[in-house]
């Protein structure tokens, strides 16, 4: 009997991406948190109607939670139910990790935002990042050290 390998994330089991908060924000540290969802969203994270751009972390009394998700509800969705896509949604985080956010975010002026949201052993997640704001000359040199590196990448494959 051999041992089982464990299963690494399959290429499908990212729902959504945030790539302007890569841009806009410098991410220090990254954590995984789980999402209180109800049953029409977790049909429509299925389905991939979610987006993360406008949306933001704020930590309140104690708890996280996820402002501005987009969750677009699938017309198939339950008649007795109205569904509010961009409503307030819990982030499910350990005592000691949300006390490290709340010193970051109040004392060092941190931000927090979501960076993307996956399927883990069935489950939505969420990574979050925490982050400090760019300056436009800092998104500019990003930039143009980005486009360097295709360039260089380009000249050295084709020689």
């Amino acid at each position: 009997m051999g041992k089982k390998k464990s299963k690494s994330a399959s290429p499908g089991s990212t729902i959504a991406l945030n790539k302007k908060a890569r841009h806009d924000y410098s991410i220090e540290e990254r954590l995984e948190a789980g999402l209180v969802l109800e049953g029409w969203e977790v049909k429509s994270l299925r389905a991939g109607k979610v987006q993360l751009v406008d949306a933001y972390v704020i930590v309140k009394d104690g708890e996280a939670w996820l402002l501005g998700c987009l969750i677009t509800p699938l017309p198939t969705a339950s008649t007795h139910i109205h569904p509010d896509p961009t409503r307030t949604r819990k982030l499910l985080l350990h005592r000691e990790e949300l006390d490290k956010l709340i010193g970051a975010v109040e004392r060092k002026g941190y931000a927090l935002v979501p960076l993307a949201m996956y399927w883990k052993r069935g489950r939505a997640k969420l990574e979050i990042g925490l982050a400090k704001g760019k300056k436009a000359h800092d998104k500019r040199a990003a930039l143009k050290d980005r486009d360097w590196q295709r360039e260089k990448a380009r000249i050295l494959k084709h020689g």
